[in-house]
């Protein structure tokens, strides 16, 4: 620059020679900054006082803000020092800090205050947002040339009342399917299940999600997953349409499902299928044969009665209301069914391909998981190479468990896909706490300072899954208690209950939740000795029911269930007749025949509610085997069973709660 003047690079400490020796060169910068200086002065000073400071009207605009946004982040999209924020909120009676997660309506009360129209942009525009900085479009699959789309097969819930045969239904569905298949071959559990139909002497496809129930069906949709093609509504004959039946019914109505009625138990006396179909009629499910066009199916789930007439008529509403179609040639999107840590294989997600085609070692993120596809496996076990649309794997290489329901997708590489699940994991921190976190207010602080403090009841959480970690946090955070009780949940987690987990809660006076697990002996030892009180539960209901009674202080009598042994299977011997035999050794306690009893797996529950249908010593029946001893247990029809599982017996016992 000429004569010492301004030049491209003054106020960079590059340009000039006071720049070379560590001083800003030229006078661009100091003059540039004076006038910004002057004209934000003079914008403070037509600008309104609000608690002791001006801040400059927005005049009505509007402005976006992410979900778990914070005081800093507003300061900065409308140029204002953070701490006149903090100070406007004051004056409003709301104490927060600068950098503290804030929910809308406290956005919105402040943007009313300081003439700005504050918008909470929702999770899934942020999460457009974010994927589009990938080059990923979520809306890409609704611009699909027809060309490119071909048949796929339609994915089935199984909904209705407890008790009518909806688990029943699917095991039939799936014994009568693997009929064909090599002798000795184990059917896992992976969430879903894929059947074959012969339709007009075609072989069609089925997938069945294995997780029965409207509950499960509408948590998945909360979370933005929409698997479900069509719905059978299980009946039961004798009992007709019954409150739970009404619901799974608005459900599926409410998501635009179509439904097939399966009218079970046929074979039960007092069966009245005519009687059902009256019923149905007043929620708009109008047999064909009275006019309308919901296909009806009476069955026998238990006896296998018309099943397959029932897949066929899946097929038959599938073809006629949606015809579905997908396009596998391109990258793989879905939605996570289930998922579990694994001992010897880590995080372990059960996925449901619904658009393009899954290959080993794709890229994918799920939710805030990621990784790469190390292995697909089938609900045979059989090794997939790739997955097509509308096909159920359980994948493995992921890093972290991701919860039921997220949607995957792949990426073009491992760093995208971390990155993408990086970014979400940090607003969805955001989130839960602008949710969890309340600003507290004067006068509560007020109260509260007059009280001395607020009784924490400090609480553990541990399940089998991510999904059911958090469907029981978000059920125990909505619980109602007085202002002199509160729950905290200081940790959360998948797997089976540790040793830390123990030590937290005796540090924290915590009580320890275990959904669906359980700790190994030394874990529970340790329990015992420390003091610390676990509670186990298989539905969340019972959970809500004992914290809101600890709450309140109003614990009744109630029944407890009591764990009377452990027994290990070492062996497993295969009957035609009885199916699998465990050969175990009873580790602690007493087997008794017809107690209850669950399947633990590396402390897991896998299965609840089996019973010891037949318990052998030798050759010879026994009522009871005692510590110490080997037995052989059959558990009925329940064949899925490992070596190195845990049979753990229990018994229901009324106590007296203090």
């Amino acid at each position: 620059a000429p004569n010492g003047g301004p030049s491209r690079g003054g106020g960079r400490g590059r340009a000039g020679a006071a720049g070379a020796f560590g001083r800003q060169g030229g006078k661009s910068s100091k003059a540039r900054k004076n006038r910004l200086a002057k004209r934000r002065e003079y914008e403070e000073l037509k600008a309104p006082v609000i608690g002791g400071v001006r801040i400059p009207s927005g005049n009505g605009a509007t402005i976006r803000l992410r979900q778990g946004a914070t005081l800093s982040d507003l300061a900065e999209k409308i140029d204002v020092n953070p701490a006149a924020l903090v100070t406007v909120l004051f004056h409003l009676g709301e104490m927060a800090t600068s950098t503290q997660s804030l929910d809308e309506s406290t956005f919105q009360i402040l943007g009313e205050e300081i003439g700005w129209n504050i918008s909470i942009v929702s999770a899934e525009e942020e999460d457009k947002e974010l994927l589009q900085q990938f080059d990923i479009d979520l809306d890409e699959e609704e611009l699909q040339e027809d060309d490119d789309l071909q048949s796929r097969p339609p994915v089935v819930t199984v909904m209705g009342h407890v008790d009518h045969g909806k688990t029943r239904l699917l095991d039939t569905i799936r014994k009568s399917n693997v009929i064909d298949r090599e002798a000795g071959g184990i059917t896992q559990r992976i969430g879903a299940y894929q059947v074959t139909v012969n339709l007009e002497g075609k072989p069609r496809k089925i997938t069945f999600l294995d997780t029965p129930g409207h509950e499960a069906f509408t948590a998945m949709r909360a979370r933005g997953a929409e698997l479900t093609d069509v719905a059978i509504l299980v009946v039961a004959a004798d009992d007709g349409v019954m409150p739970q039946t009404v619901e799974a019914i608005n459900h599926a109505q409410a998501a635009h499902v179509p439904i097939v009625v399966a009218v079970n138990k046929i074979d039960v006396e007092g069966a009245n299928p005519e009687k059902v179909r009256g019923q149905l009629t007043e929620y708009g499910l109008v047999a064909e044969e009275y006019g309308g066009d919901t296909m009806f199916v009476d069955i026998s789930a238990k006896q296998g009665t018309n099943v397959n007439k029932l897949l066929e008529a899946v097929l038959l509403t599938a073809d006629a209301e949606l015809d579905p179609k997908a396009n596998p040639n391109m990258d793989a999107r879905g939605a996570t069914i289930e998922a579990r840590l694994d001992k010897g294989r880590g995080a372990v997600a059960t996925v449901l391909v619904q658009q393009g085609t899954l290959h080993i070692g794709d890229s994918i993120v799920a939710g805030t998981s990621y990784g790469r596809v190390r292995a697909m496996l089938d609900e045979n076990g059989k090794h997939l190479q790739d997955a097509a649309p509308s096909t159920p794997v359980q994948v493995l290489g992921l890093t972290s468990v991701p919860t039921a329901g997220d949607l995957f997708l792949v990426t073009s590489d491992d760093r995208s896909a971390r990155q993408i699940a990086e970014k979400r994991a940090a607003t969805e921190r955001a989130a839960q706490l602008a949710k969890r976190r309340k600003v507290v207010s004067l006068e509560s602080l007020k109260e509260q300072f007059a009280k001395s403090e607020v009784d924490m009841l400090n609480i553990v959480i541990k399940g089998d899954s991510s999904g059911s970690v958090e469907a029981l946090e978000d059920s125990l955070m909505k619980i109602e208690v007085s202002e002199e009780v509160g729950i905290q949940v200081i940790h959360r987690g998948v797997g089976a209950i540790t040793q830390n987990d123990v030590n937290l809660a005796t540090v924290d006076k915590a009580v320890i939740i275990g959904f669906n697990v359980r700790p190994n002996r030394q874990v529970a030892d340790l329990a015992d000795r420390e003091g610390v009180e676990v509670k186990y539960y298989s539905v969340i209901y019972k959970a809500i029911e004992d914290i809101e009674a600890a709450l309140k202080g109003m614990l009744k009598p109630e029944f407890e269930e009591v764990v009377t042994s452990h027994s290990e299977i070492r062996e497993i011997f295969r009957s035609s007749k009885f199916g699998n035999i465990a050969g175990v050794m009873v580790q602690d306690g007493e087997v008794k025949r017809g107690t209850k009893c669950r399947i633990l797996r590396d402390g897991v529950a896998t299965v609840n509610d089996l019973e010891i249908s037949s318990l052998r010593r030798f050759k010879d029946d026994v009522q009871s085997v005692s510590e110490g001893y080997e037995a052989g247990i059959n558990l009925g029809s329940f064949n899925d069973i490992e070596l190195g599982d845990i049979i753990e017996t229990f018994e229901m016992k009324q106590i007296e709660r203090k």
